[in-house]
């Protein structure tokens, strides 16, 4: 097995890196990451001097680039990682959001097309689904209803990789994962960013209410649910892969000053993000059903985990230029 990762510097492209480099039968793990201020190569430093491991900089925009890798490499499997993925910047600018998610996603479909019989697997977000009203869930049928740029990006990327399964018969997979924690998560994202404000004692922004209703998955475990969609999924399915563990926000933020011995005084509420969608749900029966995937994680376990991790690593992002995270 030889696969091209893109945005494998990246918290969830890491760890998928991390786990084909655990595989004897994967020969090669390309990853191509434009390295932009989510990226590090200190995410990937396990890979160490592992023969089977290459690194190379750059934006999955140029097609140029990207149809010179897959010459030289002819890998078997690409895996999309590359994306903008933080709703509050896709307010503030969606035109980044567009560049990667909608036009690198179809760079890499353009010259994915000299890869016939090879796999395709797009990584996307329950949040192309929009918004779902208790106590639905939604399935991989759903209609698609983004409620930011953010998501909005992602939802049109999915539509070009189906419409390359339907127009030249390429063989696509798509995953919907939930939100997901773990080490090496960029501090701009829920988790990192309240652990490190209450650290420090600082306010703990929650928007709104704070009872907008998010779905937790350990990241290892979403790791080995994107193995199993790209070496054993059906061509021109869509996987939703969740956890079932639906917390409110302001739960969640509760439980991490409770692991860090805070005070709940911490909290303060702001002014509501706009179009904050107010509940995310999956229905992963499919997954589950198809592939016999299961979460061996729960938020239990898995949360203070990534709480400890981000206490011991407070410095990992400085080296990068990230702002202090008030």
């Amino acid at each position: 097995m030889r696969w091209l990762v893109t945005g494998g510097c990246g918290f969830i492209g890491s760890h998928f890196v991390e786990l084909l480099l655990t595989r004897e039968q994967v020969e090669l793990v390309l990853n191509l990451d434009a390295l932009t201020y989510a990226g590090t190569p200190r995410n990937v430093a396990f890979a160490g001097t592992d023969p089977r491991y290459r690194f190379v900089r750059g934006d999955i925009v140029q097609r140029d680039l990207v149809e010179g890798l897959l010459e030289r490499y002819r890998p078997h499997f690409l895996v999309n990682f590359a994306a903008e993925s933080h709703v509050d910047r896709s307010i503030g600018n969606s035109a980044p959001f567009l560049h990667t998610n909608v036009l690198g996603t179809e760079s890499l479909l353009r010259a994915w097309l000299s890869r016939p019989g090879r796999r395709f697997l797009q990584v996307s977000t329950d949040e192309v689904y929009g918004s779902i009203a208790p106590p639905s869930r939604a399935a991989e049928n759903a209609s698609l209803l983004p409620g930011n740029p953010y998501s909005a990006s992602k939802a049109a990327a999915d539509l070009l990789v189906q419409s390359y399964n339907r127009t030249y018969g390429m063989d696509v997979v798509i995953t919907r994962s939930c939100n997901n924690l773990g080490a090496r998560q960029h501090p701009e994202k829920l988790i990192p960013r309240m652990v490190t404000l209450a650290i420090a004692g600082r306010s703990l922004p929650v928007f709104g209410d704070g009872l907008h209703v998010r779905e937790w998955l350990d990241v290892k475990d979403h790791c080995r649910a994107l193995f199993l969609a790209a070496t054993r999924g059906r061509a021109g399915s869509v996987y939703n892969i969740g956890s079932g563990q639906e917390r409110s926000n302001l739960h969640l933020v509760e439980c991490l000053l409770d692991l860090l011995g805070k005070p709940a005084s911490l909290i303060s509420f702001i002014q509501d993000r706009p179009g904050h969608d107010r509940r995310y749900a999956l229905d992963s029966t499919l997954i589950r059903k198809e592939l016999g995937w299961e979460p061996t994680e729960s938020l239990e376990t898995s949360l203070p985990v990534a709480v400890r991790w981000n206490v011991e690593h407070l410095d990992w992002w400085s080296v990068e230029g990230y702002p202090d995270p008030s």
